[in-house]
């Protein structure tokens, strides 16, 4: 609680959180705000909900696979924007993004969007400079919503890029987009942590649940199901 206390007032004063909150780790740390549904059409207002959310955990998911890099987690990211009354839209500008990485220890953030036209998908994610406050680049990746978790390791691998950060070594990336993860595993997945946002714990461990017995190989969902349930 003292720690975040103090988080809390170095984002109320605009400076830096005191050496001592980061740990000691000179990999470039890589923070990731929720995504901006920017207008879809075609499916459950929930499940484009539980995209905002769903994305950004997914995307963190792939960059975390990099050793190179120190990834925020993404609990404390979601705490601050809600406690300045940012919510989970993801609308931040740069300079609030930068304020809030650099509370957290981030050299950049990694700020997205998401378009769904009936199936037609669209991801979106800028890279913000922490040290200068600026986009620095902006990746995009489109196709089917059917290939969705193909796009977010293809989007993992642009913004890796644009940041001029180490790459994931080329078998661990080619072992990424092996993976057959279908739409309705990611639809699941991304519910199940939306209920988990809410408290509703007994309806995430259900979709949870059955993500893993229908989607054995989406091993996220496993593990997620056994850290709710405290295995």
């Amino acid at each position: 609680m003292r720690w975040r206390s103090i988080l809390m007032v170095a984002l109320a004063l605009g400076v830096a959180a005191p050496a001592a909150v980061v740990a000691q780790d000179d990999r470039p740390g890589v923070a990731v705000f929720p995504f901006e549904n920017g207008g879809s059409f075609g499916q459950d207002a929930e499940d484009f909900e539980a995209l905002t959310i769903g994305l950004q955990q997914l995307l963190l998911t792939e960059l975390s696979i990099n050793s190179n890099l120190r990834l925020v987690d993404r609990s404390n990211i979601n705490q601050i924007l809600e406690e300045q009354n940012l919510g989970t839209s993801g609308r931040v500008d740069p300079q609030t993004a930068a304020r809030i990485g650099r509370i957290v220890g981030a050299r950049y953030v990694i700020t997205g969007s998401f378009i769904d036209l009936y199936g037609d998908f669209t991801m979106t994610a800028s890279i913000v400079d922490v040290e200068t406050t600026e986009y620095i680049k902006a990746e995009k990746v489109h196709d089917d919503r059917e290939n969705i978790y193909d796009m977010v390791v293809q989007l993992g691998d642009l913004v890796t890029r644009g940041a001029d950060l180490p790459a994931l070594p080329r078998q661990a990336m080619m072992d990424r987009q092996q993976r057959e993860i279908p739409q309705e595993a990611v639809r699941l997945y991304t519910r199940a942590m939306l209920y988990e946002q809410r408290g509703n714990t007994e309806r995430a461990i259900e979709l949870y649940s059955q993500v893993t017995q229908d989607f054995p190989q989406y091993t996220e969902a496993r593990q997620a199901l056994q850290q709710l349930r405290g295995d």
